[in-house]
């Protein structure tokens, strides 16, 4: 179980919640907090000040009044108008994300909700219940409002959840629905959780990308007689790139025993190879720190209060701007374009490996029937395919910018379109890691009975595990995505 506090959350501990369903408790401590600032909001409406958010309209209506009688119907329409998400809902770890880090937001104090708010996030978490939240509607600023919207309307029982695999009304879920007092209907609205949610998410799987594409280029230097003198860790100590020296590491122990490679060892006429096998620990290793460096801006937003007001125990409340997700925005875009590149590294050895113009001595396609058969000729194909859309993907989303709300937000980070356009292209990688892993093993079926290092026997396996050599063409779409599909749940090559 995972005690939360308003601390920070690794993509790990995210990853255990949303994707294996670990319950969640809550630090008396982060309750106490709670309790203190809803203490500040109470003595705003007790003593009829007029404060943005608590007794206001919001945005352009903000300077509207709100009398103490219509307090709870503001909160009730808020939550509703603002539930105009559209398009496919999120997957349900992506949702049970969302609540986690909406959670371990609000126990931070800053958004003055009572903590029966926090209490029912977690009650909806451990009883497996999940919101039916539209993917597309947020432009990333004053939060992911529609988004975030539509999983406080499971919070009062309005709106669709998911309850054990089935589509329910909300007022038909195992949780009581919660009344929501002055406050309490913004502080579920305004935050950065749905970028949060999505972004962690396939950050985890692109981190994982890197080390997956790095077995895949091991066994395709195997596969087509590569040298692994450019692995020698003189090499990159002398760069000193910490990201390059783990991959080299990587690269050396996957190599090691090779008798692939000792085999052509005295007397190659080669010294090095093309870019896409000898700058593997350059380009992978720099995509590593990348992805790493991005990571850490996400974890930071784990425990960062971005509600709007913020409610400080001293009893001020101040209008800012920390849901504005310009921070997620631009790192979701540098992560998709470093992601984009690890494609292309990995499209040009699966041409390496089917190339019968570029290989060492494999047959053209892979196949041993060339001419009456294809072999792996259309599978290269797909990957292009998937790599030109990731390079249409990696244009930056957080250039662009629309007002909205009537001029008000006039500056919007569009940090949800980075995160789904950032998902889909981490999808296309591991689909192409896919292919590779299977051309590159079925280049090493031709340089039997020979084994390769020990690493990339393991890789080797774990492809074999799932699909056959190819002796005949068949169709590979099945193979491809049998091969995706063990990637994309996280079974990935030791």
């Amino acid at each position: 179980m995972v005690q939360l506090n308003g601390e920070f959350l690794s993509l790990e501990t995210i990853q255990r919640v949303a994707k294996q369903g670990e319950e969640v408790s809550i630090h008396p401590d982060a309750l106490a907090r709670m309790a203190e600032g809803r203490a500040v909001i109470d003595d705003i409406l007790t003593t009829n000040r007029v404060v943005y958010g608590v007794n206001t309209g919001f945005g352009k209506l903000a300077d509207i009044v709100i009398p103490p009688s219509q307090l709870k119907t503001l909160q009730l329409n808020l939550v509703r108008s603002h539930a105009c998400g559209v398009g496919r809902p999120l997957s349900e770890p992506e949702v049970r994300a969302m609540m986690l880090l909406r959670l371990n937001v609000l126990l931070l104090g800053r958004s003055g909700a009572r903590p029966l708010i926090a209490q029912r996030l977690a009650e909806m978490l451990n009883e497996q219940v999940h919101l039916v939240v539209p993917e597309k509607g947020s432009v990333g600023a004053s939060g992911d409002l529609a988004p975030l919207a539509h999983l406080a309307l499971g919070v009062i029982g309005e709106g669709h959840v998911i309850e054990k695999g089935q589509t329910i009304h909300a007022s038909e879920g195992a949780t009581n629905p919660v009344e929501l007092e002055a406050k309490e209907g913004l502080s579920l609205l305004n935050g950065t959780q749905a970028i949060g949610a999505v972004g962690s998410l396939a950050l985890s799987r692109g981190l994982q990308a890197v080390m997956t594409a790095t077995l895949a280029g091991a066994m395709s230097l195997e596969a087509v007689l590569g040298t692994d003198a450019a692995f020698d860790s003189r090499i990159h100590t002398s760069r000193q790139h910490q990201g390059q020296m783990v991959i080299a590491q990587v690269l050396r122990s996957a190599l090691e025993g090779s008798e692939i490679r000792e085999s052509h060892r005295e007397g190659d006429p080669r010294v090095q190879d093309a870019y896409c096998l000898r700058c593997m620990p350059q380009v992978h290793g720099a995509a590593l720190l990348a992805l790493e460096h991005v990571a850490s801006i996400f974890e930071n937003e784990t425990a960062a209060a971005t509600d709007n007001p913020l409610v400080f125990t001293e009893g001020d409340v101040i209008s800012g701007g920390n849901f504005h997700a310009a921070p997620l925005a631009y790192a979701l875009d540098y992560a998709a374009i470093v992601l984009t590149d690890l494609a292309s590294i990995s499209e040009r050895r699966i041409d390496r490996l089917i190339n019968p113009d570029l290989n060492e001595g494999l047959p053209a396609f892979l196949t041993q029937e060339s001419g009456v058969g294809s072999g792996f000729m259309m599978a290269h194909v797909t990957a292009v395919a998937l790599l030109n859309e990731c390079k249409v993907l990696s244009h930056p989303a957080s250039v662009d910018n629309a007002p909205t709300s009537g001029g008000k937000e006039d500056h919007v980070s569009m940090g949800m379109t980075a995160a789904l356009k950032f998902r889909q292209i981490v999808e296309n990688l591991e689909t192409i890691l896919a292919i590779e892993l299977l051309c590159a093993a079925q280049g090493l079926e031709f340089r039997r009975p020979l084994r390769a290092g020990a690493g990339v026997e393991r890789a080797y396996a774990w492809v074999r595990k799932a699909v056959p050599a190819l002796e005949t063409d068949r169709i590979l779409s099945t193979d491809i995505e049998r091969t995706r599909a063990r990637l994309t749940s996280g079974d990935y090559p030791a």
